[in-house]
């Protein structure tokens, strides 16, 4: 069990990190991509624009590290439901807005896919907070160091 959520872990934590890359440095088509959904009011688009890059960045970096792990798996869940429900909602209502997930370069349209694909990562991430952290992780190695601080070995 400790192998499996090492690596379902890692590969949602590269996954994360590659999406964060391929955003930074592009808010202006990220915002497009966003309000493409009609879900947010306009002055929320533009901060989210920037700020979403660099929370995946910091949401994949901590996965891959094992710190925080099972807090940021379960983040990481509200956000991949997040995103499924709002590809969702521009599905059902036959908005053809571009997913962006990857970046500028992104043309794949909201469809039923994405939505199931995006619920997957959730269950993926779901898995992590409950079994976690699994092998070589931080947090292991902070519980074992406090243990030890706190006997006073």
């Amino acid at each position: 069990m400790e192998a499996a959520v090492f690596v379902v872990r890692v590969l949602l934590g590269a996954l994360l990190i590659a999406a964060g890359v391929l955003k930074v440095g592009h808010p202006a088509e990220l915002a497009s991509n966003i309000a493409a959904f009609r879900l947010l009011p306009p002055d929320v688009v533009g901060p989210l624009a920037v700020a979403l890059p660099y929370v995946e960045l910091l949401l994949g970096a901590y996965l891959i590290a094992g710190l925080f792990t099972k807090t940021i798996a379960v983040i990481a869940t509200a956000q991949f439901l997040l995103y499924a429900g709002a590809i969702g909602s521009a599905v059902l209502r036959h908005i053809p807005a571009n997913c962006g997930c990857f970046g500028p370069n992104d043309s794949a349209t909201a469809d039923w896919p994405h939505v199931a694909f995006d619920v997957m990562l959730a269950a993926a991430a779901a898995f992590v907070a409950y079994a976690g952290p699994g092998a070589l992780a931080l947090d292991r190695k902070l519980r074992r160091t406090s243990t030890t601080l706190g006997t006073g070995a």
